[in-house]
């Protein structure tokens, strides 16, 4: 049953926590405001001296008339209270974590056995509901000691206990309980001056023994089945739907395979796509594209259920509404590159990548591309994951077909950008439009028409497209020195101290260098090596502008040689298709550059 808003004023108000959980995202520190010179805070003196006993009487219940709090109520208050004071940690400990755990089931039985003995009258069972609700956010103190708590709650059965109550016939005890579990999940749990190694290391060790409880009670099925209990025109309902995509959150930030365990065990994929479609912006569709973003990371089987929900369709119909305009700075700006997000990492699977073009999705991207919008830089990025690798075929012929080599150029030669574009910005452009060249050179067949539009556009206006891309090269270049400095002087700084450097160091150099230009610079030699085997002009102006810099085909084959070396294995999918492999042009191309230098 759901109390009516007047019902649940009166019935929880003598419940409501001494202190307010944050509703921003993020971690809500529990927190007590201290009166000044006993003065009440609130509309109304709560009791002489601010004493809950000053009322004495009781009724046959055990509840007090006057101030409202049963001595057993009390009793969980002042344990909260204290929780909150200097020393809070201290004050916490195993013997306190068993007699809120004992206190918590005690409320739960009493509403249980009321709710059984009077389901048809709510005012039989209204107080023990008002209990109950301050029994569970008598919890809430606990997530400042988890590595005394959690082990504690999980053996006496308390989180047990609250994934049940997840069940329960009022919402609101529902509400109450995801905002306890949203603040038990969080990362940020514990002593903030406790964050040493070795506590470090105890709170993943208690924190993934909360975790294993409530996926082994069913927390993440009974969750998404609540989602569409709350009604989202009632502030309390949005805010539990917050607090439950915030307990998702959690869970799968400290174990990331509890992304593939919600998608296959709930319908929360369906959820999510069809919340990032309601009209109109508000914080909790904001956050239902955060989640979407973080269960298709790395995970082809969310992908293809993505895919398999319309996913991709619901996706570009949500950003199509961004072509002719911005949003909103701020939180739609993160929910629209959010849902970007979302495509891009999904677009890693071979079946994705048919389902967007068959969407026509590659259409779209151009589209938005010309128009400048702030989606402009976005459609780049998704264009780049849909066109590359072997499985990319079909969606470079489209996007040839659908006249985007002209928007493609205009970008990478930086015409119509704004002046004060961000470099960051700027970079990530270059980077991603290159990305889109290199995958159009890989993919398109010789001599196919899409392929003689790609060439020409390089010989057009005196090979202007060549010199901009030894333009970039020069840049990344500049940007990879700085690091490769930096780098030699570690290895020096090591040698010095006596110690080994292992394949561990090497990959985190090597991933330095490429987030410093490398990644840049192997795009632009592997382009330069294309257009100078495809076309005799642009050959000798690419060979003439190296020389201009001090360089040669030596130093663009030694740049190819480590990119080959570190391109991943074919994938089944790449090896079942007959267009060969990067890595396969790669070794041909070297030759070919060897041979010219000569």
């Amino acid at each position: 049953m759901r109390l009516s808003s007047s019902d649940r004023t009166e019935s929880l108000a003598d419940s409501t926590p001494v202190s307010q959980l944050s509703k921003g995202k993020g971690k809500a520190r529990v927190e007590i405001e201290e009166e000044e010179d006993g003065e009440d805070v609130g509309d109304g003196e709560f009791a002489p001296g601010g004493d809950a006993d000053y009322f004495a009487e009781e009724d046959e219940e055990g509840r007090f008339y006057g101030g409202g709090l049963t001595g057993e109520q009390k009793q969980i208050l002042d344990i909260f209270d204290h929780a909150q004071g200097e020393g809070a940690i201290d004050n916490i400990t195993v013997p306190a974590v068993r007699r809120l755990s004992q206190r918590f089931e005690r409320a739960v039985n009493k509403n249980q056995d009321q709710r059984s003995k009077y389901p048809d009258d709510p005012t039989k069972f209204i107080d023990s509901e008002a209990d109950l609700d301050a029994a569970i956010r008598s919890l809430l103190p606990l997530a400042q000691v988890p590595s005394i708590a959690y082990p504690e709650i999980v053996k006496l059965g308390t989180i047990e206990r609250l994934v049940g109550l997840l069940a329960h016939e009022n919402a609101d005890i529902v509400i109450t309980v995801v905002e306890v579990l949203h603040e038990l999940t969080d990362e940020d749990v514990g002593d903030e001056a406790d964050e040493d190694e070795e506590n470090e290391q105890k709170k993943t060790e208690t924190m993934k023994v909360l975790v294993d409880s409530l996926v082994s009670n069913a927390a993440l099925e009974l969750l998404v089945q609540n989602l569409p209990r709350f009604n989202e025109e009632e502030e309390s309902d949005r805010q539990g739907i917050f607090h439950t995509l915030g307990i998702f959150e959690n869970m799968i930030g400290f174990n990331p395979q509890l992304s593939r365990v919600l998608v296959s065990k709930t319908s929360i994929m369906k959820w999510l796509l069809e919340r990032i479609q309601k009209k109109g912006y508000d914080e909790n569709k904001g956050y239902a594209a955060e989640l979407l973003a973080i269960t298709l990371q790395e995970n082809r089987d969310n992908r293809l259920e993505y895919g398999k929900l319309d996913g991709v369709d619901v996706s570009l119909r949500v950003l199509s509404q961004y072509r002719k305009k911005d949003p909103d700075e701020g939180d739609e700006t993160e929910f629209m590159e959010n849902v970007f997000d979302a495509l891009c990492s999904a677009l890693a699977e071979p079946e994705i990548k048919k389902l967007f073009v068959d969407a026509e999705g590659v259409e779209l991207m151009v589209i938005m591309m010309k128009e400048k919008k702030v989606a402009h830089s976005r459609s780049i990025k998704v264009l780049d994951h849909a066109l590359s690798g072997v499985t990319g075929t079909a969606g470079c012929e489209t996007f040839v077909e659908a006249l985007g080599l002209k928007t493609l150029f205009s970008a990478f030669m930086g015409k119509g950008e704004k002046k004060k574009k961000a470099a960051a910005n700027a970079a990530e452009d270059t980077a991603h439009t290159l990305g889109i060249i290199s995958s159009l050179f890989t993919n398109l067949p010789s001599d196919s028409p899409a392929r003689i539009r790609l060439l020409a556009k390089w010989v057009e206006a005196d090979y202007e497209k060549v010199t901009r891309l030894v333009e970039i090269r020069e840049h990344a270049r500049a940007r990879l020195e700085g690091a490769e400095q930096g780098i030699e002087q570690e290895k020096k700084d090591l040698a010095t101290e006596g110690e080994e450097m292992g394949d561990d160091d090497e990959v985190v150099w090597y991933l330095r260098r490429l987030e410093s230009g490398l990644d840049v610079l192997q795009l632009v030699d592997y382009i330069g090596a294309w257009i100078s085997m495809e076309d005799d002009g642009a050959r000798a102006r690419f060979q003439e502008l190296l020389n201009k810099k001090g360089k040669s085909f030596a130093d663009v084959v030694k740049v190819l040689i480590e990119f080959h070396d570190n391109i991943g294995e074919e994938s089944e999918d790449e090896q079942q298709t007959d267009s060969p492999s990067q890595r396969t042009i790669i070794e041909q191309l070297i030759p070919f550059l060897e041979a010219s230098e000569q």
